[in-house]
């Protein structure tokens, strides 16, 4: 899992996409900043993607903390997608006991192997990474990436995080062969790839691997490997999900790397706590809604994350409202209120209750950074100006209930805010 990237000032670096065993060319771009002031407009915007009337969620389960029977069941009935940890095969059973049909995936970083997770030079029997820490010591000790002067890559922050070569084909084949062999043992939907990643820094800030000193080149290795192994997870029937944290400061990453995906997961979406969330500019709030109109038109899962907590409801229907703008059928949303945090379900808001129907086409603009998409049931509104940007009052068609149960036939919203608001049908 990975931290935030802030920086308004982020690079762009498109790819384009090769063939075969592959290594992309990947180009800087620059796009111009998106101006944020308010007046009425009426331009159609975003993907038609059918459904998203009725909010998905779906719960990251890595800590380890307790789950009764009652707990499972219930999350296993209202959640569409579960990650576990391959050691929770017993949990894995009982979700599955109490709804069939949720899609349960497996978490396994692509990037790096845990020496934690070796004990007197043996590799546990459930490894969350696709190789083991004692038998790449053993057998490939050329699998470890370096840095200039030699050294291997420790993660920054997650002792026992080892940064190994994606590149590698060699390496690529051992972790398709592993993974796919012990998640299918084990009965899961998927696997969770965690930490496809952008900059040749990542974990390790103003230090790139000798082999890849540069984004381009790490973005190239990872591309690789997705490409190179695509066939493996297809023919294995294992759904593949990708965390592509950050995505959007990397020019087309995302649907760069999703080309080799079933889906991504955006573990820092528009909210990064209570009071700082993402505006419109050029890698801001429409960058993020694009992930998901992108992986729906496309057939592919979207999994969004933000981060606020218990008292951050600007956040939340901010956040909230902006998935509506663009959520169909395989997209779903999961708030956090601390870094890593996961271990009990994720909150529940009694907005993920309602049924908005369905939605008349994509998200339009009604003036400058604010967006409205219409429900049958129900309409989204979006101010996506900055937080310190006056209100924009958006008028609705007919009548309608907002989160308290008023009647009302506007809204009023300042800049990085939302609404979400029901209408009899």
């Amino acid at each position: 899992m990975s931290l935030p990237h802030r920086d308004e000032r982020g690079r762009h670096r498109p790819a384009r996409r090769g063939a075969g065993r592959i290594l992309l060319t990947i180009v800087a771009a620059a796009t111009a900043a998106v101006a944020v002031t308010a007046a009425p407009g009426a331009a159609s915007t975003g993907e038609d993607t059918g459904g998203g009337g009725r909010v998905r969620s779906f719960w990251v389960h890595l800590n380890d903390t307790p789950v009764s029977d009652e707990m499972a069941a219930t999350e296993a009935r209202r959640r569409s997608y579960v990650v576990l940890n391959a050691w929770q095969g017993d949990l894995l059973a009982k979700l599955k006991a109490a709804n069939p049909a949720v899609r349960v995936f497996v978490y396994k970083d692509l990037s790096s192997t845990r020496s934690y997770a070796c004990r007197d030079g043996v590799d546990d029997a459930e490894l969350p990474a696709g190789v083991g820490y004692c038998a790449a010591e053993r057998d490939h000790p050329e699998w470890f990436l370096l840095d200039q002067s030699g050294r291997r890559l420790e993660y920054d922050g997650y002792p026992g995080h080892w940064q190994m070569d994606v590149g590698n084909t060699a390496y690529q084949d051992a972790w398709a062969d592993n993974v796919i062999k012990s998640s299918t043992a084990a009965g899961f939907d998927g696997v969770w790839m965690d930490n496809a990643l952008f900059p040749c820094d990542a974990y390790h800030p103003g230090v790139c691997p000798a082999k890849y000193p540069t984004d381009a080149a790490v973005q190239a290795a990872y591309v690789s490997m997705l490409a190179n192994t695509r066939d493996r997870f297809v023919a294995a029937g294992l759904t593949t999900i990708a965390n592509l944290s950050n995505a959007r400061v990397h020019g087309d990453a995302w649907t760069t790397y999703t080309e080799y995906l079933d889906g991504g997961f955006d573990e820092w979406w528009l909210a990064f706590d209570d009071d700082d969330l993402l505006p419109e500019y050029a890698d801001g709030w429409s960058k993020q809604v694009a992930e998901i109109a992108a992986n729906e038109a496309r057939g592919k899962i979207t999994l969004v994350q933000p981060h606020h907590g218990p008292t951050g409801d600007r956040a939340h229907r901010y956040a909230l409202a902006s998935y509506l703008m663009a959520a169909g059928d395989r997209s779903a949303i999961a708030s956090l209120n601390r870094t890593d945090g996961y271990g009990d379900p994720s909150p529940w808001p009694a907005e993920y209750d309602w049924d908005l129907g369905t939605p008349s086409g994509p998200y339009r603009s009604v003036g400058p950074n604010v967006f409205v998409r219409d429900f049958s049931c129900g309409t989204a509104v979006v101010n996506a100006n900055r937080t310190d940007d006056k209100a924009v009052t958006v008028p609705l068609d007919g009548g309608h209930v907002d989160e308290r149960g008023a009647s009302v036939d506007r809204v009023s919203l300042p800049g990085t805010s939302g609404a979400v608001l029901r209408k009899p049908c």
